[in-house]
C-alpha cells in the first residue's frame, strides 16, 4: 500500500489508529516489571570472548572473588587502641553481612602474624584477635606489619594513617547493598575523628547501576517537560503539541517495553535509549506542524492541507529517518553486545517514531477543532514575522550567499584545526570516573589511593607450558609397551596417554596417572613389579618436574620481577607466592632479613608452604598458586584504574619478559577487572571506527540515490563530515579522554547530523525548480524551511540538556556533546551548503559561457 492510500485510510479510520497505538503502548507497559539492570563492564565483552573466559577461569582457579575496599583514615596514626578497637568491631560486623565471604575477608583482626617461637620453629597467631588496650601493644602490631610484605601497605598504609578492610562478596551484584550496610555500620562511629571510605571497581560499577536507574527515571521526564515547553513556545497551542509528545512517549514506551520483554538487560548504554528517542521522535512533527501552520488558512479543508503537507515532506522525512536509523544500526557492527543492543533499539525507535508521525500525527491534527487550528496559524505567523529567530536566519542567509569565499576558507581552516585536535585524542576510561569529582566514590578512590599501594588490581598469571616434549612422551610409551609385553594389563594407562594427546592443556604425568600406576602394582606379580616400578619412577620424576612453582629458580625469577616492578612508579606493590615463601623461610631460620630468601631446594620450598598451611588462613596460599603448582598468580595493586595506566603496566611487563626470560618454558597472561577494561575499550574503538566507515559509505550511497546526483550526494555528506571532525577535534583540544560515551558519539553524529542537510538540499532543489533561480530559492529557503531546521536542532539540543544535571559523567558527556552536535550540524548546514551551492552555480555558468 502506497503512503497516500495509507494516509487516506488513517484519516477515515481515526479510532482504529488510536486503538492500535493504545494497544501497542499498553502491551509494552506490561513488560516493564521484568526490568533488570546491568552495569558490569565485563558484559561489554561477549561471553565467548577469550580474555573474558580466561578472567573467569582465573577467578575460579585461584578463588579470587570481587572485593569492596573499606578504608579508615586517621588524622594521626592508625595504631591507636581506640582506632584499632573500632577497626576490629567494624570487621566483625562486616563478617555478619549476608553476601560477604567471611573466610576470605582481609583485616588486621583476622590475618596471621608469622613469627618465631621462643624455643625455635615457627608460630602462626592472629595478628589482632582482640583490639589492643595499650599504646605499646598497638606499636607491636605496627612492627609486625612492617615484617609482613603481604600486609604492609595493603592492610595498613605506608604512612600508618589508614587501615583497609578487603570485603570479598559472593556476587558483584551485591556490591551496592553490601556497601550500603557497611556505610550504615560506620555511622555509629560518626563522632570519632576517623573518616570512612568505600571504593573498588565492583562497588563503583554496582552503585553506578543504582544511580543510573534513578537517572533513567528522572532525565527522561525532564527531557519530555523541556521539549513540551519548547514546543509550546514555538506553537502556543497545547492541544496541538500533545500530538508530537504522544508520538515521543509511545515510541519510548514501546521500544523500552520491547527491549525488556525480549529479555535484554538495561545496561549503561540502553539506559539512555529513552533520553535519545524523546527529542529525536518529535523532529519530524516539528516539520509537519511548521509547514501545516504555514499552509493552513481559515476555511481550508484540513485533510486537503494535510495531504499537501505530507506529500511534500514524506520523502525527505523518510530518508532522514532511514539515514538516522542506519547511523545507529551501524553499531551492530561493533563487537560490544550492549552497544549492539543500543544501536538496534534506537534505530528501530527512529523508524517507529517516523511511522507514528506520518500516520498518527495527521489523524490527530484532522480531529482538532477549527478554532485550535486558527490559533496555531496565528501563533506561528506572529512568531515567524517578529521573532528573533527569523531575523537571525535571514541575516545568516545573506552572509552565506555573499561571503562564499570567506566561508569556504574558514571551514577549510576549521577542518585542518579539527584534524589536528583529533590527532591529540587519547583512549582512556575508568568506571570510577563515571562519577563526578565530589561523589563519595570518587572521593574515596582519591583518598585511599593517596594512602595505600592501590585499590585497583590486575592479575598476572604464569603457567607452566603444558606440552611435554615428544621425546619424554616417547620414553614413557616405550616403558608402557615393555610392560604390556610382560603380560601386564596397560589399557588404563594407554587411555590416559590418548586423553593427554587429545587435550593438549592436560598434562600426562598428573595425579590421575600416578594413582592408576599405584592400582596396577596391587594386582601385579613380583616378576611384573619391575616394569611397573620403572613406569612409576619415570612418572613421579616428570610430575615433580612439572611442579614448576616449587622450583627455587622459578620463584627467584618471580621475586626479581616483583622487585623490578615495585621499583617503577606504575604499581604500588605486588603480592605473590615468593612473598609467602620468603617470609616463612625467614621465620623458620634466624628471623633476620638475611634469611628473607627463597630456599635452595624444591624440598625447602615445599617445607615452607607446608608450614604455611598450618596457619589460620591456609586457603590464602591457593590465591597465588594452584594445588598442582603448575600455575601462579601475581596480584598487582595500582593507584589508578585508567586504561592508559594499566596499558603502561602491561607494556612494561612485556618488555621485562623479553629482556629477562623465565628459567622454564612458561605462558604468561593477564586477568582482572582493570585489564578487561583495556580489552573492551580497544574492541569498542576498533568497532566504532568500522561501524562509522561502513555506515558513512551506506549513507553516502543513499544520498546519491535520493538526489539522483553524485554532486548533491557529496554535498549532503559535508555537514556531517565537518560536524564529526569539529566535535572530535574539540574533544582532542580539550584533552577529553576517548571513553565509552565519546566512542558512540560518532555513530550518533552520523545518524542525526545528516537530517538537516537532506531537508535543506531537498527543499532548495524544489524551490529552484519552482522559481528557476538559485538565488531566489536560497532567499526563500531562509524563511520557513530554515526556521523548521533551526527548531529541530533546538528541540533535540534542549531534549538532551537534562542530562547535564546528572551526577553521572557519561550522561553529562553525552548531553553536552549531543547538544553541541545538533547546533553545530545545523549551523554548518545553513552556512556551508548555501556557499557551496553558489560557488558550484558560478562555476557552472562560467563553463556554460565558455
Amino acid at each position: 500500500m502506497r503512503y497516500t492510500q495509507l494516509l487516506q485510510y488513517a484519516l477515515t479510520k481515526p479510532k482504529t489508529i488510536y486503538a492500535l497505538v493504545l494497544f501497542m503502548v499498553l502491551t509494552s507497559l506490561a513488560m516493564m516489571p521484568k526490568l533488570t539492570i546491568d552495569t558490569d563492564p565485563e558484559n561489554m565483552l561477549s561471553h565467548s570472548n577469550t580474555d573474558r573466559v580466561f578472567h573467569n577461569q582465573v577467578k575460579s582457579q585461584f578463588n579470587m572473588p570481587d572485593m569492596i575496599v573499606v578504608g579508615i583514615v586517621s588524622p594521626t596514626s592508625i595504631y591507636q587502641p581506640k582506632t584499632l578497637a573500632i577497626l576490629t568491631q567494624l570487621s566483625n560486623d562486616i563478617l555478619n553481612i549476608e553476601g560477604v565471604i567471611s573466610q576470605d575477608l582481609l583485616s588486621l583482626s583476622v590475618v596471621d602474624n608469622i613469627s618465631q617461637q621462643a624455643n625455635g620453629g615457627i608460630r602462626f597467631e592472629y595478628l589482632m584477635k582482640q583490639a589492643p588496650t595499650t599504646q605499646a601493644a598497638s606499636q607491636a602490631i605496627a612492627q609486625a606489619i612492617k615484617r609482613l610484605p603481604m600486609l604492609d601497605n595493603t592492610l595498613v598504609s605506608g604512612d600508618n594513617k589508614a587501615a583497609a578492610i578487603y570485603v570479598p562478596i559472593t556476587s558483584k551484584d551485591l556490591s551496592y547493598p553490601v556497601a550500603e550496610k557497611i556505610r550504615a555500620l560506620s555511622q555509629q562511629y560518626a563522632n570519632s575523628e576517623l573518616d570512612f571510605h568505600i571504593t573498588g571497581l565492583p562497588i563503583a560499577e554496582d552503585q553506578f547501576g543504582y544511580e543510573m536507574f534513578v537517572q533513567m527515571g528522572v532525565a527522561a521526564p525532564l527531557a519530555g517537560c523541556a521539549i513540551f515547553a519548547l514546543l509550546w513556545f514555538f506553537f502556543r497551542n497545547i492541544p496541538l503539541i500533545i500530538a508530537p509528545m504522544a508520538v515521543a512517549m509511545a515510541t519510548v514506551i514501546t521500544i523500552m517495553g520491547a527491549l525488556i520483554g525480549l529479555g535484554f538487560t538495561v545496561h549503561i548504554m540502553s539506559s539512555m535509549i529513552a533520553i535519545f528517542l524523546m527529542p529525536i521522535a518529535v523532529v519530524d512533527s516539528v516539520h509537519i506542524l511548521s509547514e501545516f501552520a504555514d499552509r493552513y488558512k481559515a476555511g481550508d479543508d484540513v485533510n486537503t492541507v494535510l495531504n499537501k503537507v505530507m506529500s511534500h515532506l514524506y520523502t525527505p522525512m523518510l530518508y532522514t529517518s532511514i539515514t538516522s536509523a542506519v547511523g545507529f544500526y551501524s553499531l551492530l557492527l561493533t563487537p560490544i553486545p550492549p552497544v549492539k543492543v543500543f544501536g538496534a533499539f534506537i534505530g528501530t525507535g527512529i523508524l517507529l517514531a517516523f511511522a507514528l508521525t506520518v500516520i498518527y500525527l495527521p489523524v490527530y491534527i484532522s480531529r482538532l477543532s477549527p478554532k485550535a487550528l486558527i490559533n496555531l496559524q496565528i501563533a506561528v505567523a506572529k512568531m515567524e514575522q517578529k521573532g528573533r529567530l527569523a531575523s537571525l536566519l535571514q541575516g545568516l542567509g545573506a552572509i552565506a550567499s555573499q561571503k562564499t569565499k570567506t566561508i569556504l576558507t574558514l571551514f577549510t581552516l576549521l577542518l585542518i584545526f579539527s584534524i589536528l585536535g583529533i590527532s591529540k585524542i587519547e583512549i582512556n576510561d575508568n568506571p570510577v570516573n563515571w562519577f563526578k569529582a565530589d561523589h563519595e566514590i570518587r572521593v574515596a578512590d582519591k583518598v585511599l589511593n593517596q594512602h595505600f599501594a592501590g585499590t585497583y588490581d590486575a592479575w598476572l598469571v604464569f603457567k607452566r607450558a603444558t606440552e611435554q616434549s615428544s621425546q619424554v612422551k616417547a620414553q614413557f610409551v616405550a616403558l608402557v609397551k615393555q610392560a604390556s609385553a610382560a603380560n601386564i594389563e596397560t589399557s588404563t594407562i594407554t587411555a590416559l596417554i590418548d586423553k593427554a594427546q587429545k587435550n593438549k592443556n592436560n598434562s600426562l604425568f598428573n595425579q590421575e596417572l600416578l594413582i592408576a600406576l599405584d592400582d596396577m602394582a596391587f594386582s601385579s606379580t613380583s616378576e611384573q613389579q619391575v616394569y611397573i616400578d620403572n613406569m612409576v619412577q619415570f612418572a613421579e620424576q616428570q610430575n615433580a618436574t612439572q611442579k614448576l612453582f616449587l622450583q627455587p629458580e622459578m620463584l627467584n625469577w618471580l621475586a626479581k620481577l616483583q622487585q623490578a616492578m615495585n621499583a617503577t612508579e606504575l604499581i604500588g606493590k605486588s603480592n605473590g607466592l615468593s612473598d609467602i615463601v620468603r617470609t616463612v623461610n625467614r621465620e623458620l631460620h634466624s628471623g633476620d632479613d638475611s634469611d628473607f630468601v627463597i630456599p635452595a631446594s624444591s624440598n625447602g620450598v615445599a617445607q615452607t608452604l607446608l608450614q604455611y598451611q598450618s596457619s589460620h588462613r591456609p586457603q590464602d596460599l591457593w590465591h597465588f598458586v594452584t594445588k598442582d603448582y603448575q600455575q601462579s598468580l601475581l596480584w598487582l595493586q595500582m593507584t589508578s584504574g585508567d586504561n592508559q595506566h594499566t596499558s603502561a603496566v602491561v607494556d612494561w611487563v612485556n618488555q621485562y619478559l623479553a629482556s629477562n626470560p623465565a628459567p622454564a618454558d612458561i605462558e604468561v597472561a593477564w586477568a582482572g577487572k582493570s585489564y578487561l577494561n583495556i580489552v573492551w575499550q580497544d574492541a569498542m574503538v576498533n568497532g566504532m571506527l568500522n561501524s562509522l566507515l561502513s555506515s558513512f559509505v551506506i549513507v553516502f550511497l543513499m544520498m546519491v540515490a535520493l538526489f539522483r546526483s553524485f554532486k548533491y550526494g557529496v554535498m549532503a555528506m559535508l555537514p556531517l563530515t565537518f560536524t564529526i571532525s569539529m566535535i572530535y577535534g574539540l574533544i582532542g583540544w580539550l584533552g577529553k579522554a576517548y571513553d565509552m560515551p565519546i566512542a558512540v558519539l560518532s555513530a550518533l553524529t552520523l545518524g542525526l547530523s545528516i537530517d538537516f542537510a537532506i531537508h535543506f538540499l531537498q527543499r532548495v532543489r524544489e524551490l529552484e525548480r519552482e522559481t528557476q533561480s538559485l538565488t531566489t530559492a536560497l532567499t526563500l529557503m531562509f524563511e520557513e524551511p530554515s526556521r523548521a531546521i533551526s527548531r529541530n536542532a533546538i528541540v533535540i539540543a534542549v531534549g538532551f540538556t537534562p542530562l547535564l544535571l546528572s551526577p553521572l559523567v557519561p550522561y553529562i558527556t553525552v548531553g553536552f556533546f549531543l547538544a553541541s552536535i545538533m547546533m553545530v550540524s545545523a549551523i554548518v548546514t545553513l552556512v556551508l551548503l548555501p556557499a557551496l551551492l553558489i560557488r558550484f552555480n558560478r562555476s557552472a555558468k562560467k563553463v556554460s559561457a565558455a
